[in-house]
């Protein structure tokens, strides 16, 4: 099992990006699939999961109504769609796949496999 997160890079604020995390080794829609990321000096947090029907989302507060998590069965792939970013989006971003729940979750503890990472940096 393989993820490999890539797309960050230096963005203004209320400028976009798109992350894109490669699964190998498994089938993306086989899971649920979340993002989460890391702001310098803080812990890591949840940022969005979809479920693995691809008919349910959910969001943190302090993304929702600006990212948009999806995928692409066909290249199986997910994606993390970033608009109206702000320099608190600064930050690692993790892909991660949950291997057990049936449920979509928030926890860090309840991921099995992770990214590398990407780093987004907003500048004010």
């Amino acid at each position: 099992v393989q993820l490999q997160g890539f797309g960050g890079g230096l963005v203004q604020a209320g400028g976009f990006l798109r992350l894109s995390c490669a699964a190998s080794g498994f089938i993306c829609s086989a899971y649920n699939m979340g993002w989460f990321r890391q702001a310098p000096g803080k812990e890591r947090e949840f940022v969005a999961v979809l479920n693995r029907r691809g008919d349910r989302t959910y969001y943190a507060d302090s993304v929702k109504g600006r990212f948009t998590i999806s995928r692409d069965n066909a290249k199986n792939m997910v994606y993390l769609q970033m608009n109206s970013l702000k320099p608190e989006d600064t930050a690692v971003y993790y892909c991660a796949q949950d291997r057990h729940s049936a449920m979509i979750s928030v926890r860090l503890d309840e991921y099995d496999y992770w990214g590398q990472g990407t780093l987004v940096t907003v500048s004010s």
